[in-house]
């Protein structure tokens, strides 16, 4: 008999024939996979510039960091009106350089030269996370600022890294009056 050798969190999932859960996901790892994700846009947007392949980078930064392959994924992009939600990877990579959808023009390749976060709040489970908060552009060619705000929701892949399966970003509210 095995005494004290196993956590509460997965002496059941062990016995029962369940996947066995990983550590909770940090704070740490959620700053860091934002940190990614933002020089992932950056590093798409050069290669567009320099004539690379920026359609390869853009693939790989939507199948790393985005949990199309493990399952469900919420993603509403700031720029996207005629059709809101990207539901497939495809529909994903459409909005960051452009394709299958008539109205993305590719995000990501403004380009920006540089992405920052800041998480109004993060909020932890044991294999799950969301973070809200503000993010900024800063667009390459002038220097200027965009401000977006986003909730990302997270997920820990097979691998264990995060994987992003919810995103949705918008522009802030400007009254009229």
């Amino acid at each position: 008999m095995i005494k004290g050798a196993l956590t509460a969190s997965v002496v059941g999932v062990l016995f029962m024939g369940g996947p066995v859960i990983a550590h909770p996901i940090s704070e740490a790892e959620i700053n860091q996979a934002q940190k990614v994700w933002g020089d992932g846009i950056v590093a798409i947007g050069k290669a567009y510039l320099n004539q690379g392949n920026y359609r390869a980078l853009a693939a790989d930064h939507v199948d790393t960091l985005y949990g199309y392959d493990e399952g469900t994924v919420l993603f509403k992009p700031t720029k996207a009106s005629a059709e809101q939600f990207r539901l497939t990877e495809d529909q994903a990579l459409s909005y960051f350089v452009g394709g299958i959808i008539d109205e993305d023009s590719g995000f990501a390749l403004q380009p920006w030269s540089a992405v920052r976060f800041e998480n109004a709040e993060i909020l932890t489970d044991s294999d799950s996370a969301v973070a809200m908060g503000n993010y900024f552009f800063t667009d390459a060619t002038t220097g200027k600022e965009v401000k977006v705000e986003f909730t990302f929701g997270y997920i820990r892949g097979a691998d264990g890294n995060l994987l992003i399966n919810l995103h949705h970003s918008a522009l802030p509210y400007k009254p009229t009056n």
